[in-house]
C-alpha cells in the first residue's frame, strides 16, 4: 500500500499548476488531499478516474474553505464522512477509509494563525481527535493518520526554533499533545525511518518566495500509524520537488 498526503492548498489551482499530470506518474495507490478548498461537483474528477482512482470527497459547508478528499486505487469495504463532531464535520476535516483491516484516515487539523479563537479552536479540535482516536482503537486495530497536523514537533521539524517559539504551529501546548499523542502507541513514519535528518520539510511560508528556494520551511505534515504497523513500514518520504502547493506530498509505503 503506497500512499501520499498532500495539501494542495486548494485542489483547483494545483489542477492548473500540473497536478494531474503528476499523478500520471503513479506516485501512490492512495492520494490522501487536504484544504481541498472545494466541492466534488467543482473539479472534473473523470482525469482521475480515467486514472484508477476512486474519489472520496468531504468538503466545508463554507465555500471555498478546508475540505478533504481521497483518491484511491484499491477500493475501500467502507467510508466514513466525519467525525460526528458538529464544527469538525462543519470545516470538512476528517474522512475515513476502511480496507479490511486496516483504517485510514486523512485529517486536515485546523490552524491556530489567524487569531486566539481559532488557536483555542485548535486546542479544543486535537483533544476532540484524541479522544475520537481512542475510542475507535476499541475496534480498528491498525489505523493510518494521514494528513496537515499544522504542528512542526521538535526542533529538528522547524528551521528557525528560537525565532517561532510563539509561532502557532510550534507553541509548547501543541507539541506536547503531539508528544503525547506518539506516546500512546503512534508512530511518526517519517521520524521512524529518518530519525536524524535535517532540513527535511513539508511547509513553506508564502510571504516570502525565497523562503522555498532557501528551504526555510517547517515539517507539519505527517503519515503516522499504530505500533502495530512499525514493521510494517516498507519506506517513508518527503517529496519536495513536487510544486503544487505551499505544501509537499510526503509518502508511505507499508508491506500489508
Amino acid at each position: 500500500m503506497r500512499i501520499i498526503s498532500y495539501n494542495t492548498n486548494g485542489i483547483r489551482a494545483a489542477i492548473k499548476k500540473g497536478f494531474i499530470d503528476w499523478l500520471k506518474t503513479n506516485p501512490a495507490d492512495i492520494i490522501c488531499i487536504q484544504e481541498t478548498k472545494a466541492t466534488k461537483g467543482d473539479i472534473d474528477i473523470k482525469p482521475l478516474q480515467d486514472l484508477g482512482f476512486e474519489v472520496y470527497w468531504f468538503a466545508a459547508q463554507k465555500k471555498g474553505y478546508s475540505g478533504v478528499a481521497v483518491f484511491t486505487k484499491i477500493k475501500p469495504n467502507n467510508v466514513v464522512y466525519g467525525t460526528q463532531i458538529e464544527q469538525s464535520d462543519f470545516e470538512g476535516r476528517v474522512i475515513q477509509l476502511n480496507f479490511k483491516d486496516v483504517t485510514l484516515i486523512n485529517a486536515y487539523f485546523p490552524s491556530g494563525t489567524s487569531g486566539d479563537e481559532r488557536q483555542n479552536y485548535k486546542y479544543q479540535w486535537l483533544d476532540e481527535m484524541f479522544d475520537y482516536l481512542q475510542n475507535l482503537r476499541k475496534k480498528n486495530k491498525k489505523i493510518i493518520l494521514t494528513g496537515d497536523y499544522n504542528i512542526a514537533h521538535t526542533e529538528i521539524d522547524i528551521h528557525d526554533p528560537k525565532g517561532n517559539k510563539n509561532s502557532s504551529g510550534f507553541l509548547p501546548e501543541e507539541r506536547a499533545w503531539l508528544t503525547k499523542f506518539l506516546h500512546n502507541g503512534w508512530i511518526d513514519s517519517f521520524r521512524y525511518k529518518n530519525p536524524d535528518t535535517i532540513g527535511a520539510y513539508t511547509w513553506w511560508s508564502q510571504r516570502f518566495p525565497s523562503v522555498r528556494l532557501q528551504n526555510k520551511g517547517w515539517r507539519i505534515d505527517y503519515i503516522c500509524v499504530t505500533e502495530n504497523l512499525k514493521n510494517n513500514i516498507v519506506s517513508a518520504a518527503i517529496l519536495p520537488e513536487v510544486k503544487h502547493s505551499d505544501h509537499c506530498p510526503i509518502y508511505l509505503e507499508l508491506s500489508l
